[in-house]
């Protein structure tokens, strides 16, 4: 509530580290901490929330407790029915892209053109949540930056956002 007071449009809740090196919670216990959460921030405040997680069991629990965005570090990939579910549950989606996963993501990330990589990676993740009948105005893509990229590769990444966009 005190970001909101401070300007923030969007509150992101989510009960499972994605840092450098975090071990995976299991889905019931990041259910446990998410949804008590996005229901009391509901019942106070009319501000878009949304849910961090990559686990479709989860969103389906936030958006239950009255999230309507769901923010993936996976942009969809992590479960077979991510994206199915996205477009069940009519969410906007933060598509996010990840080079490896949480634990191991900073071990040596390379890149042909990190750029063109991370462009053409949310381009196909668009085009899939797309087709899955995810509106294309509720597609939202996020460049990752941190996470499996160096500080070269973060810094080309803000010089290229222009070319990274969404629909």
């Amino acid at each position: 509530l005190a970001m909101l007071e401070a300007g923030a449009d969007v509150i992101d809740v989510g009960g499972e580290s994605t840092r450098p090196g975090a071990a995976p919670v299991p889905t019931a216990e990041e259910i446990a901490r998410v949804a008590p959460v996005i229901e009391r921030l509901r019942a106070r405040t009319t501000a878009p929330i949304a849910v961090d997680t990559m686990k479709p069991e989860v969103a389906r629990a936030a958006f239950a407790a009255g999230a309507s965005i769901w923010n993936d570090v996976t942009a969809l990939a992590y479960a077979p029915d991510s994206v199915a579910t996205a477009a069940e549950l009519g969410a906007t989606v933060i598509l996010m892209h990840m080079q490896g996963e949480p634990r191991t993501m900073q071990a040596n990330p390379v890149y042909e053109d990190v750029v063109a990589d991370v462009a053409a990676f949310l381009e196909e993740r668009a085009d899939i949540a797309e087709a899955a009948g995810v509106r294309p105005d509720r597609i939202w893509v996020d460049p990752g930056l941190g996470f499996g990229k160096t500080l070269g590769h973060n810094l080309d990444l803000i010089r290229g956002l222009p070319h990274i966009r969404a629909r």
